[in-house]
């Protein structure tokens, strides 16, 4: 999973990240959240969202993501949407873009802060052993945003899939 690590006295920190912070990277959180309870992993790691953008600052999750969240089962936590802010990859060992875009800007932020420490920076689906044959583009997590609800249960399928991977890997890690 990378060279970042987290530090004894603290539980692993993941950023989830999308571009307005209220569709894919907080399905993201929620999924991955409910995953590592179940797992008994939820005191060793923490998940957080944020996105790209500023443009949905303060907003909840999109209400078309919180209904298919709650059909399947998953909590709808309070959330307002922020923006990746300077030096908060510091923060994180670990940030999940859902495109390459995201990954993209992820790394800008990174090289403008020039923080000592800084979060490895990866792809969703980089866990989802169905999107191991993947490469660039085809690695992004559907943005939903645009059509119709079909798409929010394409992306919750998409988040779901990286998510199982991703408590594979953490589940590997933290029994090292």
């Amino acid at each position: 999973m990378g060279c970042v690590s987290s530090s004894p006295d603290r539980p692993f920190r993941i950023l989830v990240v999308c571009t307005g912070n209220i569709c894919r990277s907080p399905m993201g959180q929620v999924v991955l959240v409910e995953r590592l309870k179940a797992a008994g992993l939820d005191d060793a790691v923490e998940v957080a969202s944020a996105g790209i953008s500023d443009e949905e600052r303060g907003n909840p999750i999109d209400d078309r993501a919180q209904r298919v969240l709650a059909e399947h089962g998953y909590p709808i936590p309070d959330h307002a949407a922020h923006q990746v802010a300077p030096h908060e990859l510091a923060e994180y060992d670990l940030a999940l873009a859902m495109t390459q875009q995201h990954a993209r800007a992820l790394r800008r932020r990174a090289e403008i802060d020039q923080d000592e420490r800084s979060a490895e920076i990866r792809l969703w689906r980089e866990a989802d052993a169905e999107a191991q044959s993947l490469s660039g583009e085809e690695l992004d997590v559907p943005d939903p945003w645009y059509g119709t609800q079909a798409g929010f249960y394409d992306t919750l399928a998409a988040v779901e899939r990286g998510a199982d991977g991703l408590l594979e890997e953490l589940s590997a890690r933290l029994s090292r």
